[in-house]
């Protein structure tokens, strides 16, 4: 599917498909009307209700600095800038390049950083004071699904290991330190290693050791032997296997299918000072994922842009390759994964499902990042935003899902579809 331009402008200019008035007449009224008036007006009248903010619904705050840390999932927040999708909400999007997660972290609570990229879990454990400062945080929308992987050394590989099942082997017959890294505590990557250890009899926290590298350093890391594996996203995967240090065991996509990944994630605080500058900005990146999605064209121009030094800085191919689905995996095994990373698919990634935040916190329950249960579906239901994310959807003519959860199963076999979490949080063998 590769839309033409006037097809990509039909779609993106949600002017066009819910008034009758031309683009002109549009960008004149936006002007006129602050942007946020004119944006609002093709808002259906039940969602627009409680879009307003002192008397009007214009962005608050017109420049808005957006963390990242330099991953491939971090486009649709470059490309939102970059291809001036931001400009039609009313808002500029400056992305700031962060070093660590941590870093990010902090500057959300300190204010530095108006929103980030950033993981799902992360913003989770910090709205529940894990393992640094307690701040409320908001979820407005999910950036990506799928993308990652675990990486093995080849030392391993050199010990016969190819797998999961070949580890449990290795590890049972050569006890010893194995070292594993993911790139923060309570973190997507930290929770898919988890995941993929455990189903493999290996327990994470008894059988290996875990440290926590960020990202862009986990392939400088193995290079020097600091590690026997890690997880991590693109392109520092690929990028193992390119320079012939590593070779993906498992992609995350294989743990768990279209699995919520990035979040575009801010403190509670910030959306209620900036309730129509959150939308708008919602409103842009989605926008900008609808478009990557849109074509290959699309893609391969967003692997060339963040493949600069100011955002990514490595190979562009070693980017395109794993964002077009074409993997390897440095064994001798090619595939075309059809659950390659997604930004859009037809609004089915970006919508911050109530079920995608619950499995977050079960999961750090199973670890003992949790000491007891806590309100999983009260706690979901005050982090993600869906009031946010539907009335920046429907600026953006996308459609949004009928319910707050959805069914998934898992690498284990087993399956999550959020209507037990207490239950299911308890029902793994092997755990803290």
């Amino acid at each position: 599917m590769k839309p033409t331009d006037d097809a990509v402008k039909s779609e993106a200019g949600v002017a066009e498909q819910m008034v009758s008035t031309t683009r002109r007449d549009f960008l004149r009224n936006s002007v006129a009307l602050g942007s946020g008036a004119a944006l609002m007006s093709m808002v259906p009248p039940g969602v627009r209700s409680n879009a307003w903010a002192a008397g009007s619904d214009a962005p608050e705050k017109k420049e808005i600095k957006i963390g990242f840390i330099p991953l491939t999932d971090c486009s649709s927040v470059v490309m939102a800038a970059v291809q001036k999708f931001d400009e039609k909400y009313g808002i500029k999007i400056i992305p700031s390049k962060e070093a660590s997660w941590a870093s990010v972290r902090d500057k959300l609570v300190n204010g530095e950083l108006d929103a980030a990229h950033v993981l799902y879990g992360l913003i989770y454990g910090v709205h529940l004071g894990i393992g640094g400062p307690k701040k409320d945080m908001s979820v407005l929308m999910t950036l990506n699904n799928n993308g990652q992987a675990i990486t093995l050394a080849n030392k391993l590989k050199d010990q016969g290991v190819t797998d999961g099942a070949s580890l449990k082997k290795l590890i049972t017959a050569k006890p010893g330190e194995y070292t594993f890294a993911q790139t923060f505590p309570t973190g997507t990557h930290a929770m898919w290693l988890y995941y993929w250890l455990a189903a493999n009899d290996i327990n994470p926290m008894k059988d290996v050791k875990v440290i926590t590298v960020p990202p862009p350093q986990m392939v400088a890391n193995m290079r020097v032997g600091n590690m026997d594996g890690y997880c991590v996203g693109e392109p520092w995967n690929n990028r193992a296997i390119v320079d012939k240090i590593g070779f993906t065991a498992v992609t995350t996509q294989d743990i768990w299918v279209d699995h919520p990944e990035k979040v575009l994630g801010t403190s509670a605080e910030w959306v209620a000072k900036y309730p129509n500058t959150a939308r708008a900005m919602t409103a842009a990146v989605l926008e900008a994922g609808r478009w990557i999605d849109g074509s290959l064209a699309n893609r391969r121009k967003t692997a060339e842009t963040v493949a600069a030094k100011s955002y990514i800085n490595t190979d562009m191919d070693v980017i395109l390759e794993r964002m077009l689905g074409r993997y390897s995996n440095g064994l001798g095994k090619t595939w075309d994964d059809k659950n390659a990373m997604k930004f859009f698919n037809d609004g089915a990634v970006n919508y911050p499902y109530l079920s995608d935040g619950m499995w977050f916190l079960t999961q750090h329950k199973r670890w003992g990042l949790l000491k007891s249960d806590v309100d999983y579906l009260g706690v979901a239901k005050a982090i993600n935003r869906t009031d946010i994310y539907k009335q920046a959807a429907a600026a953006a003519g996308v459609s949004v899902p009928k319910s707050d959860f959805r069914t998934s199963k898992l690498i284990d076999g087993t399956v999550w579809d959020g209507k037990d979490p207490k239950k299911y949080a308890a029902s793994f063998k092997v755990r803290a």
